[in-house]
Parts: structure tokens; C-alpha cells; sequence
């Protein structure tokens, strides 16, 4: 318990809520600076929870657009940290607590590993934070603070404030209506964080208070941050059909389950969908099998790129490379489908496996896990031993897949071949290309490469 100088004071509340450095913003600002950044919703979600009979002062800062101030004033400091950020989410945190500010950490990663996060905190918040914060910070003004606050499972989403936008600089951001109508995800993919940190069960908001909000941001370009907006077929029949008259241009997170329902399909295009990001994963059915992504085996790829396209519908494929059924072939094949598919924005991670997921338990039991160093968990570089690669191999063959998709003749191939929205996807592109020639700028801090430097040739 950690007692403070408000108590019986008229001082208003001083909070300042904040978000370290990610991956791509390691060792400069941003490679993106305003382009394809939109504007993330979770400090100005906390904002929102604010108590208002706190009259709290809440001050935002995203450390992926400018510098945090280390001699900031504040009363009480949150930070929201994954597991990529960890490491500086604890250096900032010590920082202020030796200046004799009290820290709060939450964010998934102190929600998977909540006793290493507490040797950096003052109290940390494990799980979803709408009725835990609000708690704590009334906890925090009478003195009685506690060391951990635990979500339970009652959690509703209905009822909750807006996110303050307006706490963020939105000239920094390429898109600042972002917004969420649903929470978790059911599938038990075992690479992902959510289920382990989060659970399977789904949440949901109102559809009406959904259009509110939307309405309240005078959004005529939206991004759905959801990952998984058509986990619940109903809910998202009728928040398709609520968004058809507000007019809206959005894109959000479906699976590739999406082509078993052609009437969803008409949905979403008459809903103002232009864009829609698909976990794809892999080309290879073991693999999909291997990390229990077995609901895209029912699909052809082919098939969901086809009827999406015919519905003006872009789409942003994600595929992984280092599966244990990934060899030397599997970089080329995927990029050969990328390009015959004409996916409008491939996009390439390295399996990583994030703290306390089934993937990082196996892979430590197996003796797999290389380095435990969280700076490294951003899907940019190799943290385990691979089944049929070697790790130079699997960043070699990933950043010889982006530079392949991302030629200019590959561009031309895949937009022409789409033709879907084709200014915006030409402008995402250049974006893409500039990051695929650029990787080993992003490598540079890691621990093995440098006595293994990356070729720039073909995989092996």
C-alpha cells in the first residue's frame, strides 16, 4: 500500500499515462513518422476512466512520436507496456520512482509476467483496466493504493466513456478515429497472447453506443481495432447494418472465415469496408495445424482474395515465417502466392514466443528458447531455435520475402492485378518498400547477427 499528500488537499490530481518506444521506434522517432501511423487507442482509453469526481489532470505521451520529458511533473505515472517495450517500460518506470514518483504498470505484458513487473512498480494492473484503473486511482487519492489489482470476470464493456482523443496530437497520426465495438478473440492460436492473457470469451458493446461514439468523433474514416470482428456472426450482422447509414470508409480485423457467409460478405461492402487485415499465417496446412490455426484450412486463399477484391474490399495479408515445418522453400512460396494472389499489402513477421503463450512453454521445455531479452519480442527477430532452419536462415529468408514483394516489378504485379483503391495502396507500399530496405537497421541490436551479418541474396 502506497499513501500519498492529496489526502484532505484541494491539489488537483496530476496523472501522467504513457506509452514506451515499440519495435519499429527503437533507435530513432519512427520510420513511418505520419504515414500508415493511426492512432492508438489504449492511454486515451485510461484517460477516459478517469473518475470525474477526481478532477485528475491527465497528461498523454507517446513515446513513438516524441521524446518523453524525464522531468515531467506527476502525481501518479502509468505506463502500458507489451512485451517488445518491456524492458523500457521498466527503465522509465525506476527512473520516476527514484525521482519519488509512484508507478503503475499494466498492458499485457505485466498481465503475463505480473511478478517481474512489480519489481519495477508501485502496483501493477493485471487484465482488461475499465473497472480496475478507475479503482485505483480513487485507491490512490485516499492513500490506500494497492500493489496489484486483478480484473475480474464480470468485465462489460456497455456504459464506458469515450476514449479523450483529443489528449493526443492528431496532426501526428494518418488516421485518429480508431475505435473498438468488441474485445478477445475465441480461437486458441497458440503463438497468441491473447487467450493467455485475456481469455477466449468475448466482449462486446452495444451496437447503439458503438454509432454513438462514431457519431460523437464525426468519423468519416475509421479503423476498427478488433481482432476479430466477426467472432459472433449476429453482433457483427448488426454492426454492419448499423454502420451503413453513417456513410463511413473502414477498415478493421476478420478472419478468413469471412467467404463461409457470402451475406456478410454484401455487409461489409455496403458498410463503407475498404480495407481488411487476414491472419493467413502459412501456406503449409501442417503449420496451420502445428500452432492450432486449423480454421484457415477450410479456406481457399485464393478464394478469400478473390471475393473480397470483387467487393472493393482491400486487404493486408499477415504471414509468419518459422514454423516447425518451415524450410528454405517456404520464403519463396509465400511470396510467389503474395504475388499471384496480387494481395494488395503482404506483411512478414518471424514467429516469436511471447512470455507464457503454449508456443514459449513448449519451446522452453524443448530447450528451444534462446534469449529471454523482451526487447527482442517484436516479430523482427529470431528468439528461438528454429526445427529446419537455422536462425541466420530465418532472418535472412524474411528480409529477402519483403524485398522480393516490395520491388518495384512485385508492386506493379500485385496493385495492377488488384486494382483496389489503388492511390492509398500505392502509398502504403512506398511505406512498406522503404521498411523492407531498411531491416537490417532494425537487426542491428541483435545479439547473435553480429558475428553472422545478414546477405543480401536469396535464402539459402
Amino acid at each position: 500500500m502506497i499513501t500519498n499528500n492529496l489526502i484532505n488537499s484541494n491539489q488537483k490530481l496530476r496523472i501522467a499515462l504513457l506509452s514506451p518506444r515499440g519495435p519499429l521506434y527503437r533507435h530513432r522517432t519512427g520510420i513511418w513518422k505520419k504515414t500508415l501511423r493511426y492512432m492508438p487507442l489504449t492511454l486515451t482509453t485510461l484517460a477516459a476512466l478517469a473518475p470525474p469526481e477526481l478532477n485528475a489532470d491527465v497528461a498523454l505521451f507517446d513515446e513513438g512520436i516524441a521524446e518523453i520529458n524525464l522531468d515531467l511533473e506527476a502525481d501518479l505515472i502509468g505506463i502500458s507496456a507489451i512485451t517488445g517495450t518491456a524492458p523500457r517500460s521498466y527503465e522509465l518506470a525506476d527512473h520516476f520512482r527514484r525521482r519519488g514518483i509512484p508507478v503503475v504498470l499494466g498492458g499485457v505484458h505485466p498481465t503475463l509476467l505480473p511478478d517481474e513487473a512489480a519489481r519495477h512498480a508501485d502496483s501493477v494492473v493485471v487484465g482488461y483496466a475499465e473497472k480496475t484503473w478507475p479503482q485505483l486511482l480513487r485507491d490512490f487519492v485516499a492513500g490506500q493504493m494497492q500493489s496489484c489489482y486483478v480484473q475480474g470476470s464480470n468485465l462489460s464493456l456497455a456504459k464506458l466513456p469515450f476514449a479523450r482523443r483529443d489528449l493526443l496530437p492528431g496532426s501526428r497520426f494518418t488516421i485518429t478515429h480508431t475505435i473498438e465495438a468488441t474485445r478477445g478473440c475465441v480461437h486458441p492460436c497458440d503463438f497468441c497472447v491473447v487467450p493467455t492473457a485475456w481469455g477466449r470469451r468475448p466482449l462486446q458493446r452495444p451496437v447503439a453506443e458503438v454509432v454513438a461514439e462514431i457519431r460523437h468523433m464525426a468519423a468519416k474514416r475509421l479503423i476498427f481495432l478488433d481482432l476479430n470482428l466477426i467472432a459472433d456472426l449476429e453482433y457483427a450482422r448488426e454492426l454492419f447494418t448499423a454502420l451503413i447509414p453513417l456513410k463511413l470508409t473502414w477498415g478493421g480485423l476478420v478472419t478468413t472465415t469471412i467467404i463461409r457467409h457470402p451475406d456478410l460478405l454484401d455487409l461489409l461492402a455496403r458498410s463503407g469496408c475498404r480495407g481488411l487485415l487476414l491472419g493467413f499465417e502459412s501456406l503449409s496446412p501442417q503449420a496451420l495445424a502445428e500452432t492450432h490455426k486449423g480454421f484457415n484450412l477450410r479456406q481457399d486463399y485464393h478464394e478469400v482474395v478473390r471475393e473480397l477484391h470483387g467487393r472493393g474490399i482491400g486487404i493486408q495479408a499477415c504471414f509468419v515465417f518459422g514454423f516447425d515445418h518451415d524450410t528454405a522453400d517456404t520464403f519463396a512460396a509465400t511470396v510467389d502466392f503474395a504475388l499471384s494472389a496480387h494481395l494488395d499489402l503482404p506483411r512478414y513477421a518471424i514467429l516469436t514466443p511471447f512470455p507464457g503463450t503454449p508456443l514459449f512453454q513448449r519451446l522452453k521445455a524443448e530447450g528451444r528458447i534462446l534469449t529471454e531479452d523482451w526487447t527482442l519480442y517484436d516479430g523482427q527477430h529470431v528468439v528461438f531455435q528454429p526445427h529446419r532452419l537455422s536462425p541466420a536462415e530465418l532472418l535472412r529468408g524474411t528480409e529477402w520475402a519483403w524485398k522480393q514483394t516490395y520491388s518495384y516489378r512485385a508492386m506493379a504485379k500485385r496493385l495492377l492485378g488488384a486494382r483496389i483503391q489503388l492511390p492509398l495502396s500505392l502509398a502504403a507500399n512506398m511505406g512498406y518498400r522503404f521498411y523492407a530496405h531498411h531491416l537490417h537497421d532494425y537487426y542491428n541490436c541483435d545479439w547473435y547477427l553480429r558475428q553472422q551479418p545478414l546477405a543480401s541474396g536469396a535464402p539459402a
